[in-house]
Parts: structure tokens; C-alpha cells; sequence
């Protein structure tokens, strides 16, 4: 069997082993979840932290608890007792209401989010899947609720009554719709292979080949593609203190603010979690260790599997905001739309071929595999090679020095622009230049005064 033989396998039970269980499991399972994001949200900070501080040569926070563990609860309880200031121009129902909208999705897209297979619940006889809920369209249910988190951004910013708070929401909205486009369109493969959209038997799906290694080109689209949805590193542009004076949310203080960055680090597991589940087996032990050891897939092992994959996911964030320079806002946009987007859709075209060819055995899939290596060569050579041709031809133009009502524009030196350190200041050695007398002063800076010859102190 080879690997794009692969046909959809779902799991014993699929989606009838869910809907079974009492409603105090459920609640068990809801407030279960919301424990683990807290924990995660206060231990990816203190990561965070610890591993860019690494990268930089620094200590990062060690004086709050072991290893400065407890830094993330202090800086909690910083933000809850800061003073809570609502501006005079925002409109106060929807500034109260923006942060819990943009983080109420973040907590329930982990509802259909499987965390390993069915286990037994201690103490009971009751079995049930180590997952709250799941549905035939899951995935389709995650993008959704976590497009709802664009409405408390964008009101967020609105409401603030703050020019930087708006122009910092646009852009975050645009930035967010744009990529959740491309995100989408990676998605769009794994169903093809899968079968399904329920994110229970595309886990299922992937008990031999994980879709990170057959699909890798949706693996890659989607990597980027979350990395702008959660507006991080490099591109956390409606962040971007320079520009902006700190976003959306520049009007926030308080609970409040802690409601949107505690949203933001919820998106960032959210995404890392999709990607685990989608990608990378879901909680299927990794490195097919399973054929080893027979129990590795069994009881509450998997969840230790599932959250190391989320682990390497969130690392890969803080590695980037570690290492690479914030992008400019009109090459991130294009990246999004004339690169990823049209890669997405070549490929959904390369996979639907492929998919269709193995399961029909209509086309050789040699040949498809050809095709689909040249047009993946074409595409890599104009993603790094037409702009850069396009950028060449550029056209000189004589730039007024000035314009009618407005400011002059200064002249440019005669030699060019100035490149390299200034050049090095000499004096005459045995004499050194005093100040004048304080009576001479005023005669100093009148353009009608005398020039003066510097005094000379002789050495003895």
C-alpha cells in the first residue's frame, strides 16, 4: 500500500459514541477544558518568556515561585487590581461588551476538539470519549466561532472613540478575514482525504500516515496562515507599538485588557490544537511508537501525546516572534492574497486529481505526480523570482523641491546620500580651543560680530 492509497477509516464508534452522556459529565468535561486553557494560557506567558529570553542572552523571570512559574499568576493579579478606565468618547455597552466577545469564542471552538480516544472514568463504570462534543461539520463549526472573535476586535476599536483604536481594528480585521481565507482553502485537502469534516474521524483517519507529511503543502499554507490569523510575530501588525500606539485595544486597561490578551493566547492553542488534530494525528502517539509499546493509544496517554504536539506548535510561535522583523503591511497582504490563496487553490486542484486517480485508477498516477512536481517548481519560481523582475523597471522623475501652500522639501546632498560614520574630527596637537569670556556672549551669536581667534594654552 502506498501512501496515496490511503482510504478514510473512522473511528469504532464515530459520532454515535457522543450525545450518551449525563449532563453532570458534561459539565465536568466543559469546566475541564476551561481549566486546561487557563493553565495553558499562564504557562505558554511564562514560556514565552523564558524561551525568547533565551534566545536573547537574557534571564527571563525567575523571582516569582520556581523558575519564575508564578510570574503570569502576578502579572494577572496586577492587571485585576489596575484602575479600570472607560474613555468619555466610547460608547460604554459595546467597549464592556467587545472583550468578552472576542474571548467566549476562543473558549468554545475547544469544544469539538478531541483530546484523545474513549476512557474510562475513574471511579464509575461509564466510558466516554475524551472530547466534550463533536458533530459532522466540526471543523466547519471551529472557523466559524472563531470568526466571531473578529467582531470584538473591530468593535473593540470602534467603540474606544480613539483614531488609533480604529485604524488599529481595521487592519486587524482585514488581516484576520484575509488569512482566514487561506486557512480555509488548507482545510479544503484534508477533507478530500478524509472523508469527513468531524474532527473525531480525521483523527481516525490518519492511524498510519499523518496529513502533515501526505499533504505537506497544506501543512505549510496552514502554518503561515495561522501565525497572521492570531496576528502574532511577524505579523502582528495591528500591534504595532510604533505605528499604532498599541492597537485595538489601546483604550483598555484592567480586566478588560486582560480579556483580549488572554483571548489572543487562547487563539494561539485554538489554532495549534486545529493544526495537531488536522495535521499531525490529533493525539495519536508520535514517531509510531504504538508499535512498540501496544498501550500507547490507550486510557489517558493520548492527552500527554496531544498536548506535546500543541507545545511544539505554540514553540514555533515564540521562535518567529524571536527571531524575525516585523513585515511591512503591504507585502503581508500580498503574501496572503497573490501567494498563499492561489497555492491553496492549485493544490486543491493537484489533490482532488490525485484523490480521484486512486480511488478510481482511471489516470496513471505517475503521471499526475510529474505534472504536479513541474507546477509546483513554476509556482516556487515566481513566488521568488517575478517580483523582483517586475521591481527592476523604475522610472526617475524630477521631485519638486517645493510646493505651493506647504512645506519645502530640503535638497539632497551634492555627493548623495550619506553612507557610513561621519568622518573623523582632527586638531592640531599642542593647542585646545577655550570658551569665550562670559562678557562677550551676547556678541557671540549677532551676525555683524568679529570672528575671534581661539585662545592657546602653551604646555610647560
Amino acid at each position: 500500500m502506498t501512501v496515496l492509497d490511503l482510504s478514510p477509516s473512522a473511528g469504532a464508534k464515530g459520532l454515535e459514541a457522543f450525545g450518551q452522556d449525563p449532563w453532570w459529565l458534561i459539565l465536568i468535561k466543559a469546566v475541564l477544558i476551561f481549566v486546561v486553557l487557563v493553565v495553558l494560557t499562564l504557562f505558554n506567558i511564562w514560556f514565552e518568556r523564558r524561551v525568547v529570553a533565551r534566545m536573547q542572552h537574557r534571564v527571563g523571570p525567575n523571582v516569582h515561585g520556581p523558575f519564575g512559574l508564578l510570574q503570569s499568576l502576578a502579572d494577572g493579579v496586577k492587571l485585576a487590581l489596575k484602575e479600570d478606565i472607560i474613555p468619555k468618547a466610547a460608547d460604554k455597552v459595546v467597549f464592556l461588551l467587545a472583550p468578552v466577545i472576542a474571548t467566549v469564542p476562543a473558549f468554545v471552538a475547544f469544544s469539538v476538539i478531541p483530546f484523545g480516544p474513549e476512557v474510562k472514568v475513574p471511579w464509575s463504570d461509564r466510558h466516554t470519549p475524551l472530547q466534550l462534543t463533536d458533530m459532522p461539520m466540526a471543523v466547519l463549526f471551529v472557523l466559524a466561532i472563531s470568526s466571531i472573535g473578529i467582531y470584538g476586535i473591530v468593535l473593540g476599536g470602534w467603540s474606544s472613540g480613539s483614531t488609533y483604536s480604529l485604524l488599529g481594528a481595521l487592519r486587524s480585521s482585514a488581516q484576520m478575514i484575509s488569512y482566514e481565507i487561506a486557512m480555509a482553502l488548507a482545510l479544503v485537502a484534508v477533507f478530500l482525504y478524509a472523508g469527513s469534516m468531524s474532527t473525531s474521524e480525521i483523527v481516525a483517519a490518519q492511524d498510519k500516515w499523518w496529513f502533515g507529511l501526505i499533504l505537506m503543502p497544506s501543512f505549510i499554507i496552514y502554518t503561515i496562515s495561522m501565525v497572521g490569523e492570531t496576528n502574532r510575530a511577524p505579523f502582528d501588525l495591528p500591534e504595532a507599538e510604533g505605528e499604532l500606539v498599541g492597537g485595538f485595544h489601546t483604550e483598555y486597561s484592567s480586566l478588560k485588557f486582560a480579556l483580549f490578551f488572554l483571548a489572543e493566547y487562547i487563539n494561539m492553542a485554538t489554532v495549534s490544537a486545529l493544526a495537531t488534530t488536522l495535521f499531525l494525528g490529533g493525539w495519536h502517539v508520535p514517531f509510531w511508537i504504538d508499535h512498540v509499546w501496544a498501550g500507547a493509544n490507550e486510557g489517558y496517554w493520548p492527552f500527554l501525546w496531544f498536548m506535546g504536539k500543541v507545545m511544539f506548535f505554540v514553540f514555533i510561535f515564540v521562535w518567529l516572534r524571536g527571531t524575525l522583523p516585523r513585515l511591512r503591511y503591504d507585502q503581508f497582504m500580498a503574501l496572503g492574497w497573490k501567494y498563499l490563496i492561489p497555492g491553496a487553490l492549485l493544490w486543491i486542484v493537484a489533490v482532488a486529481a490525485i484523490r480521484t486517480a486512486s480511488l478510481e485508477g482511471g489516470i496513471d498516477r505517475k503521471y499526475l505526480l510529474i505534472g504536479l512536481g513541474i507546477a509546483v517548481v513554476l509556482f516556487l519560481g515566481v513566488f521568488f523570482f517575478g517580483e523582483q523582475q517586475g521591481g527592476e523597471e523604475t522610472e526617475t522623475e524630477d521631485v519638486p523641491q517645493g510646493y505651493a501652500g506647504g512645506y519645502p522639501v530640503p535638497t539632497m546632498p551634492l555627493g548623495g546620500a550619506v553612507r557610513g560614520a561621519a568622518a573623523t574630527l582632527t586638531f592640531a596637537q599642542g593647542r585646545t580651543v577655550t570658551a569665550l569670556p562670559a562678557e562677550s556672549t551676547d556678541l557671540a551669536g549677532h551676525p555683524d560680530a568679529a570672528p575671534r581667534e581661539p585662545q592657546e594654552d602653551h604646555e610647560s
